[in-house]
C-alpha cells in the first residue's frame, strides 16, 4: 500500500493513472458510439438499446442498478483523471524555469494546451449532454422515448451545432491521449513506433465521424421523428 502511495505521489504515477483512467473513458466513448449508431436502424432498435442499458445485470441486479454501477465507475475514472491532470499541470508550472521556458513551450505547448483546455471543454460538454438527453432539463420536448429525444433535440440547429463543435476538442483529446498513453505505458518499439500517431489519429477520426454522423443525419432529414 505504501508503494502504491509513493507511486501516486510521483509524476510517472500520476501519468500512469491518467493513462489507465483514460483507457476506461475511451472504451466508454467507443461503446457509447456503437450503441448510438443504432439510431440509423429506427426507433424500435434505438429505444430497445436504451432499455437494455437500464436492464443490465438482470435478473441478478434490480432495474437500473447495472447502469448506476457503470456510471459510478465512470464517475470515479473521470474524477481520478481530472485530479491527476490538475496535479500534473501544477507540477509542470512549478518546475518550469526561465532558462528553458521558451524551448519547452515550443516542444510541448500545443499538445499540453490541447489536452488541458480540450479536457475542460469536453467536461462542460458532457454536463450539457447529460442535462439535454439524460436528465431532460435542457431539452425543449423531453419524452420517454430516447429516439425522439435525440431526433427532436438535434432538429434545433444550434443544439446540433453545440455537439458538432464539441467533437473537435474531443477528437484532439482522444488523439493526444492515445499517443501519450502509449508513451507512458511503455508501448515503445522501433517496429511500431511510426504507427502510434497514425493509429491515434485514425481512432480519433473514426470517433468524431461516428458521433458527427448523428446530428448531421437529423439536420439533413435522413433520420426523422416517427409520425403518429
Amino acid at each position: 500500500m505504501f508503494r502504491v502511495a509513493r507511486l501516486y505521489d510521483s509524476t510517472i504515477g500520476k501519468k500512469i493513472l491518467m493513462a489507465c483512467t483514460g483507457a476506461v473513458l475511451l472504451l466508454f466513448v467507443v461503446g457509447h458510439l456503437i450503441g448510438n449508431l443504432k439510431i440509423f436502424l429506427g426507433q424500435a432498435e434505438f429505444d430497445h438499446y436504451a432499455e437494455f442499458l437500464r436492464e443490465m445485470g438482470a435478473p441478478l441486479l434490480p432495474h437500473g442498478a447495472g447502469l448506476w454501477i457503470a456510471r459510478l465507475v465512470l464517475l470515479g475514472a473521470v474524477g481520478v483523471h481530472i485530479i491527476s491532470a490538475i496535479q500534473l499541470t501544477l507540477t509542470s508550472w512549478a518546475a518550469r524555469g526561465t532558462a528553458y521556458q521558451k524551448q519547452e513551450r515550443l516542444a510541448f505547448s500545443y499538445a499540453s494546451y490541447t489536452m488541458r483546455w480540450g479536457g475542460v471543454v469536453v467536461f462542460f460538454y458532457v454536463l450539457y449532454h447529460l442535462a439535454h438527453l439524460t436528465w431532460g432539463t435542457a431539452h425543449h420536448n423531453f419524452t420517454a422515448s430516447p429516439y425522439n429525444n435525440v431526433v427532436s433535440g438535434f432538429q434545433t440547429w444550434w443544439v446540433a451545432l453545440i455537439y458538432i463543435v464539441a467533437l473537435m476538442p474531443l477528437g484532439l483529446h482522444v488523439y493526444h491521449g492515445i499517443w501519450s498513453a502509449c508513451q507512458t505505458l511503455g508501448v515503445n518499439n522501433p517496429r511500431y513506433n511510426t504507427w502510434r500517431r497514425p493509429f491515434a489519429a485514425t481512432v480519433a477520426a473514426l470517433i468524431v465521424i461516428g458521433y458527427l454522423s448523428i446530428p448531421v443525419a437529423v439536420l439533413a432529414g435522413w433520420v426523422t421523428l416517427n409520425e403518429g
